[in-house]
């Protein structure tokens, strides 16, 4: 099982190339209607980080100065987002924009399921639907290269990437289970005042899919899981890799329209400075 591991996360790891793919243009978009949002963002300030993989790995790449969601959108509040745009709703949505597991374990249009809290990040969300409800609020999602400059923060640094501990908390909460269905902020907030980067889902970016995995593109929401969760190539050579090839591995694997169980988002925005 080691070897197979091993084996896995090689593979996976080196068939990533770095290209800018884009997502379907349509014009069936369904039209919004915009709502209030008070949830609270806050700034990070911009830099310079080494990208994972990619032409880019080998030099610095800049990221601008932006503010980000404290924590994911929530079932509450992408239910008030589905209240004013029922053509998003699971029983509405044009399957071009969300495959058939979209908020697959609602009990209706304007209900979640009993064992899973109000206030815990909103999962079985497509890319088009999650881009809908951040356009809905006045803002965006993410970038990749925003959503990792922020990520390598921990409580205390915000840069912790050299720091082995920092590591191992990553990979300790990437195998745990069923975060998507607690209360948003069960971990301390980064360095920056983010909380639940990791350990509770998954999270879309604006340009998920400019790195592309080669091979098999899609499989069931479990398998998906257990795959990226469980910490398939924990024999990779170098740890602090791990943790970002995993991510890495979860984007490329993914369509726009794709939903798994523990996959939410967040939502950015740019800083206007005055």
């Amino acid at each position: 099982m080691k070897y197979f591991a091993y084996i896995l996360g090689f593979t996976l790891l080196f068939s990533c190339s770095k290209k800018q793919i884009t997502v379907e243009n349509t014009t069936a978009k369904p039209h919004l209607t915009f709502i209030s949002c008070q949830k609270k963002m806050v700034r990070v300030e911009g830099g310079k980080y080494r990208p994972f993989v990619g032409e880019e790995s080998d030099s610095l790449t800049s990221v601008k100065s932006f503010l980000i969601d404290e924590t994911a959108v929530t079932n509450a509040e992408y239910l008030k987002f589905l209240k004013k745009n029922p053509q998003w709703t699971k029983s509405k949505v044009l399957k071009l924009f969300a495959d058939s597991t979209y908020l697959h374990s609602w009990k209706s249009d304007y209900e979640i399921p009993a064992d899973v809290s109000l206030d815990a990040p909103v999962t079985n969300i497509s890319w088009y639907a999650a881009k809908a409800y951040a356009e809905s609020v006045g803002k965006r999602l993410p970038t990749v290269d925003e959503w990792e400059f922020a990520a390598r923060a921990s409580e205390k640094l915000k840069d912790a990437t050299e720091n082995p501990e920092f590591t191992s908390e990553i990979l300790n909460l990437y195998q745990q289970k069923y975060g998507y269905k607690k209360p948003v902020k069960q971990h301390a907030a980064n360095a920056w005042g983010i909380y639940d980067l990791y350990g509770t889902i998954w999270e879309w970016t604006e340009d998920f899919n400019s790195v592309m995995m080669t091979g098999e593109s899609r499989k069931d929401n479990t398998v998906n899981e257990t795959l990226f969760c469980a910490g398939a190539s924990v024999t990779s050579s170098d740890l602090r890799n791990y943790a970002a090839f995993i991510r890495f591995a979860m984007r490329g694997s993914m369509k726009a329209n794709y939903t798994v169980n523990n996959l939410g988002f967040r939502c950015a925005k740019d800083l206007v400075e005055n």
